[in-house]
């Protein structure tokens, strides 16, 4: 690396400090279990950022509605090694012909926006024309914050916890490909035999998720590695055979297990908690309430557990170690219910209300560490319209769009509960979500969406000020 690079990366490096001294920089952290929108939320929020100042409709937004928004562009990222999420190309699914939803990342990326206002103080307006706020946006997979518990156990006793999963038969069923593998404690390690059951493993997860509709998925980075795909550190098993004896020393397969369990929670687990996580300045969660209420309960009750487990990240409090290893400092946490255009409209009180039920606990721990929390629903991009529809003589609220398949939608999907479903609703099926594609969109204009100005004020309406 040239001298002049280094000094330059420096000068960005001092640049940014100066800027989060002045409270002009914000690192906006978006996460989610997989599909939940993640990417589509960030590609919307780039264009409504970008015509802010022109032809976007953002009235929740005060810095907009008050015309103190000049503008918004992108700027070249500070961090050179994260990649660049894919703004160009989330845009030309989400224009294309037909209109598809933006490919999912699968690993740590961001993108770097510089905001240009009128401070609503006098003495500000005084001393600059202008204000600037730097936003960064980073995208990472929930299913990383599911690892987090990884950290409090032992091998024996992770695997103990899967030992306990497979007694749930659909479970055990789907394993059969890695549980059929005949081998012992004390064998000799082979590299190529242990890749091929991690690889049977992995697909085992994949199954419980695509299948089952099963949200608790550990080792998190089996089924979303990023850059470590194919890292013999993602190449391990929980124990689930005959208990191992003590003469499981340096050499065995238990042994190597063991290890590489350990390298994993220590390298990955902690490293991004260590490199990304504390550098986070507000974070957004995204949860999709409606396609678990449709798979059936075993499904939203995995889910609700996972939520639980990604709220325990923001429990900052918790522990003295947690303190010294993350250093967190996030001061605002918005809690969305994405979709809400795939229910109609006098529905989303209710979908509002199940997310604030099924995140009651963790809200309140991040309430007591004096984080900010808020509950919403919204669609970052707006993919049905309201209609009416007619039944044996009377009119209902419905939906229409655009199926997956290209066919017109006319539905009322159902009464979204207002708190976690009884048995007696389960057995009522009164709920059926549908998917939508995205509506045909003009380009070079603000897409179309769902109370994604209230999200954008929460988060950013006190940094433009």
């Amino acid at each position: 690396m040239s001298l002049e690079h280094t000094l330059r990366r420096w000068q960005e490096k001092a640049t940014d400090a100066v800027n989060r001294g002045l409270d002009r920089h914000v690192r906006l952290a978006v996460t989610g279990l997989s599909r939940s929108g993640k990417t589509a939320f960030i590609t919307a929020l780039v264009n409504q950022l970008e015509h802010a100042a022109l032809d976007a409709r953002l009235p929740q937004w005060e810095a907009v509605r008050r015309g103190r928004l000049l503008g918004a562009r992108r700027v070249p990222q500070l961090n050179h090694h994260i990649p660049t999420f894919a703004y160009e190309r989330g845009m030309q699914a989400l224009l294309g012909e037909p209109p598809a939803w933006p490919e999912a990342t699968r690993g740590v990326a961001e993108i770097r926006l510089e905001l240009r206002y009128q401070s609503r103080h006098l003495l500000r307006r005084q001393l600059a024309e202008h204000s600037t706020l730097y936003l960064e946006i980073v995208d990472y997979p929930g299913e990383w914050l599911l690892d987090l518990p990884l950290l409090e156990l032992s091998f024996e006793l992770w695997s103990e916890q899967v030992r306990a999963q497979l007694a749930r038969p659909a479970l055990r069923e789907l394993a059969s490909d890695w549980l059929e593998t005949r081998w012992q404690a004390t064998d000799p390690f082979d590299e190529g035999r242990v890749a091929a059951v991690a690889g049977a493993y992995t697909a085992w997860l994949h199954r419980c998720k695509d299948e089952l509709g099963l949200h608790l998925i550990q080792p998190g980075r089996f089924v979303l590695p990023g850059e470590y795909a194919g890292a013999p550190m993602l190449q391990f098993v929980p124990w689930v055979w005959q208990a191992p004896g003590a003469e499981c020393g340096a050499g065995s397969l238990y042994a190597a297990l063991r290890e590489r369990f350990e390298h994993y929670k220590q390298h990955l687990v902690k490293g991004f908690y260590e490199q990304h996580f504390a550098g986070f300045d507000r974070q957004i969660v995204l949860v999709d309430c409606l396609q678990p209420l449709n798979a059936g309960p075993e499904s939203f009750a995995d889910m609700q557990q996972a939520l639980s487990r990604i709220m325990e990240s923001f429990s900052y409090g918790k522990s003295n170690w947690w303190r010294r290893l993350f250093s967190p400092r996030i001061d605002k946490l918005l809690l969305v219910a994405s979709k809400a255009d795939h229910v109609t409209p006098e529905q989303h009180p209710a979908l509002v209300s199940l997310l604030q039920s099924l995140v009651r606990g963790g809200r309140g721990q991040a309430h007591f560490e004096g984080i900010e929390t808020e509950c919403m629903a919204l669609a970052s991009v707006r993919a049905t319209e309201v209609g009416q529809g007619q039944s044996g003589g009377h009119t209902f609220p419905a939906l229409k769009g655009i199926g997956l398949d290209g066919q017109p939608l006319l539905l009322f999907p159902g009464e979204v509960p207002t708190t976690p479903p009884t048995a007696a609703w389960w057995q009522q099926g009164s709920f059926d979500f549908q998917s939508f594609r995205p509506l045909p969109m003009a380009p070079h204009q603000a897409m179309p969406h769902v109370r994604l100005d209230a999200a954008l004020e929460f988060l950013l309406g006190d940094k433009l000020a």
